[in-house]
């Protein structure tokens, strides 16, 4: 059977909130009944953007992420929640809004922290997945139509075909080690966990400092080079998918301007700054020697 599916392209995402607004515009102040009660309008949206920013001036790299409720097939709420929250078949999770009153406790269920709490109604909600306007012909949530990026897709297949999809794409789920079993996907959520060292390369020359396009860049953990790049027009560089605090690297660059090395210990994002080319011997030798030769 098929069942609904969210994929989720991390980069995409510009904080603007369209999707959280179009999910509040449904919502507030409208009854769905068997679906979700009329959420508050001063209440947290069910649908919440978290924010990263990494690294510093002029190398800075900022991720927005957004967070629903995952839809898990292996819910934790549904294991504290009892008859108040359901499974539908097609893979979408319902809290009954009229058995899940007062449960305050399914709120805490959740890892995600996707569930959130109607002070007016004494009610926990969640994102339905619209399911109310899937049921009647809708493909796809309000969410993906508001957003004017593509940071959502919506998709429904069986579960065979999901996991051949994801695995091809290279699609993650938040928190896999929970076992949850969730069927929101993200795409490119290395942007999200993982980390960038990177740095811009000149040369002074003439009292004057300039930017070095084309210099070799190898990064190196111990004795193992594990990734090379070159400085861009603007003598900048960037190594990216590492993982946070993971230990010690050595950047070395080479380029027939100088060369230069650099060490940092990776904890967050790092860059490094202006690295300045420093002249090799046989530079600084070329170079007397050229200053000696006779004019012709």
């Amino acid at each position: 059977m098929t069942k609904w599916n969210l994929i989720i392209n991390v980069g995409r995402c510009e904080n603007c909130y369209n999707c959280v607004i179009a999910e509040k515009d449904e919502h507030v102040g409208n009854d769905f009944p068997g679906y979700a009660a009329p959420a508050s309008v001063s209440g947290e949206s069910t649908i919440r953007i978290l924010r990263r920013v990494e690294g510093h001036a002029p190398m800075v790299r900022t991720t927005y992420l957004p967070v629903m409720c995952n839809h898990c097939d292996n819910a934790p709420c549904m294991k504290v929640g009892g008859d108040a929250i359901t499974k539908r078949k097609d893979g979408i999770v319902i809290i009954d809004p009229v058995k899940g009153k007062g449960r305050k406790d399914i709120v805490r269920s959740c890892p995600y922290k996707a569930i959130v709490w109607n002070e007016e109604l004494q009610l926990p909600q969640t994102w339905i997945f619209d399911g109310h306007l899937l049921d009647n012909g809708w493909q796809r949530p309000r969410c993906q139509q508001a957003c004017p990026t593509d940071v959502f897709e919506a998709v429904k297949l069986d579960d065979s075909a999901m996991a051949r999809k994801a695995s091809a794409e290279g699609l993650k789920v938040l928190l896999p080690k929970l076992g949850a079993r969730p069927r929101v996907y993200y795409r490119g959520l290395e942007r999200w966990e993982t980390c960038f060292i990177g740095g811009s390369v000149s040369v002074k020359a003439s009292g004057k400092s300039d930017c070095v396009a084309g210099a070799e860049v190898s990064l190196y953990q111990g004795d193992k080079k594990i990734a090379m790049t070159a400085s861009d027009d603007f003598g900048d560089f960037r190594f990216g998918d590492l993982p946070a605090k993971s230990g010690v690297y050595r950047i070395e660059i080479h380029h027939k301007a100088g060369t230069a090395h650099r060490e940092c210990e990776l904890h967050e994002s790092l860059y490094l700054g202006e690295i300045v080319l420093v002249p090799t011997a046989s530079d600084v030798e070329a170079g007397s020697v050229a200053k000696r030769a006779p004019m012709s």
